[in-house]
């Protein structure tokens, strides 16, 4: 009878170590991958995908939550070039794993933007929500004298967009992304219009006898001046943004029922309570 200490560790038959089998499916995705294979060969339902991993011993919940995950990742796209690299992201973006099913923590999300941020419902889908600033008399007023103590940092955005997913009994996994694409383009080139017309200073400067490299001076520096103010004042306000995304997820994760103030029963009763899509 073979002793079975004299079993290589590796022998087939062998129990495999968490570290080893995500090292296994890693290099077998790696493999296929290399094949040439399209995605279509090793599609499988999200059901599939559960049941595949209860068979190597994940957790059910937090596949779903991994799956929630990766489908709330389309909503952030990738960035790159000089625009970019200089001012930083078109978009923020905040995602956290929240008590609730989906439709009560998007209906909760929804109120606080039209309240708190001064947005109204662009779209509406079964997941997933997207606002816009709301440009009536009375939200521009609400955003111009700041008597609610807030900034209303995500009404510069393009758009706001919140995609929820279950991913339990009573869980569900919340992104929300802020999308400055229009102003970040919008500042951009207003402070390279700002730049140009620093350096054409040149001009004059040289017209009455300066030097040009004397007159480049500080044109050159009022150029680089104006730029660099664009640049400051759209990363402050996307980090602002950025606060304002995790405020509203930290009132979906704690619950957050504060009382309603006098302001605010005054200003439902003025605009009425969250407008429902158009």
């Amino acid at each position: 009878m073979p002793d079975p200490r004299d079993t290589p560790p590796n022998a087939p038959g062998t129990a495999l170590s968490r570290a080893a089998l995500e090292r296994i499916l890693a290099r077998a995705a790696q493999l296929q991958a290399a094949t040439g294979e399209g995605d279509d060969a090793g599609a499988m339902t999200e059901d599939q995908l559960v049941d595949l991993g209860k068979e190597v011993g994940l957790s059910s919940e937090l596949l779903r939550q991994a799956l929630a995950e990766e489908r709330s990742r389309t909503l952030v796209p990738a960035e790159s070039g000089v625009l970019a690299a200089f001012t930083g992201a078109a978009a923020v973006t905040a995602a956290r794993t929240v008590p609730g099913n989906p439709a009560a923590v998007l209906a909760a999300l929804d109120g606080w933007m039209q309240r708190s941020e001064a947005l109204q419902v662009k779209r509406r889908f079964a997941d997933q929500f997207v606002w816009e600033a709301r440009r009536d008399l009375f939200a521009v007023i609400r955003r111009s004298i700041p008597i609610w103590s807030r900034g209303f940092e995500l009404a510069p955005a393009n758009d706001v967009s919140a995609i929820v997913a279950a991913v339990g009994p009573n869980k569900a996994h919340v992104r929300i992304v802020a999308d400055f694409s229009v102003t970040r383009g919008e500042r951009a080139a207003a402070g390279a219009v700002i730049a140009v017309v620093m350096l054409l200073v040149t001009a004059p400067l040289m017209a009455i006898g300066i030097p040009p490299v004397l007159a480049a001076i500080p044109s050159a520096l009022a150029a680089m001046l104006a730029l660099f103010v664009t640049r400051r004042q759209y990363r402050q306000l996307v980090a602002r943004a950025q606060v304002a995304l995790e405020q509203a997820l930290d009132r979906l994760e704690f619950a957050d029922t504060k009382p309603v103030t006098t302001a605010q029963v005054l200003l439902d009763a003025l605009i009425g309570p969250p407008r429902p899509p158009r």
